[in-house]
């Protein structure tokens, strides 16, 4: 199989998973080394970037998918007769940021941080697959510990929790 045909095969295969794919998913189909199949994303990336067009492919939760350029939302929404994005309320964002930057949690730690009840939010982050179970901490009682999901990651566009602004940025963000 020639180069641009192996590029090709790639691009066929983001393009009709509709979710990021791992460069191990990638090795299993095409049956290429993982460096090749690294090499082979990054020049899709490099192109899809350099034409600028509809579509683009970026890295994402562990993996690559291909996704509409961010410049045309408002047209896709009026396509998909969507007014809002599904948006997450004040209250579960700010659940779902002292669950990421403080995971493991568990509920009574993230309530103390919040200062009131956290059911409703917990339940709706986990209906969401936003934040997940991670077990149980070894503690009397033994409470349930919480995390963030790959879904998590995809929402807001992560590769992974080192991506997430420390606070430092976020204070001089303020600032500006």
């Amino acid at each position: 199989m020639e180069t641009n045909e192996k590029k090709a095969l790639v691009e066929s295969l983001l393009f009709v998973s509709g979710d990021p794919v791992t460069l191990q998913t990638l090795k299993g189909i095409a049956e290429m080394p993982e460096n090749e199949l690294k090499q082979l994303v990054d020049e899709l990336i490099a192109e899809y970037r350099d034409k600028n067009g509809g579509i683009q492919i970026i890295e994402v939760a562990s993996g690559y998918q291909m996704v509409a350029n961010p410049h045309y939302v408002s047209w896709i929404r009026k396509m998909l007769n969507t007014s809002t994005p599904n948006k997450l309320s004040l209250p579960a964002l700010e659940t779902l940021a002292i669950i990421a930057y403080n995971q493991p949690i568990i509920k009574a730690e993230l309530e103390q941080i919040r200062g009131v009840n956290a059911d409703g939010m917990i339940k709706s982050l986990l209906d969401k697959r936003l934040i997940k179970i991670m077990g149980r901490k070894e503690v009397p009682g033994k409470p349930l510990l919480y995390g963030t999901t790959k879904e998590f990651l995809e929402y807001f566009g992560l590769k992974d929790l080192t991506e997430l602004p420390t606070l430092r940025e976020l204070t001089r963000d303020e600032a500006a």
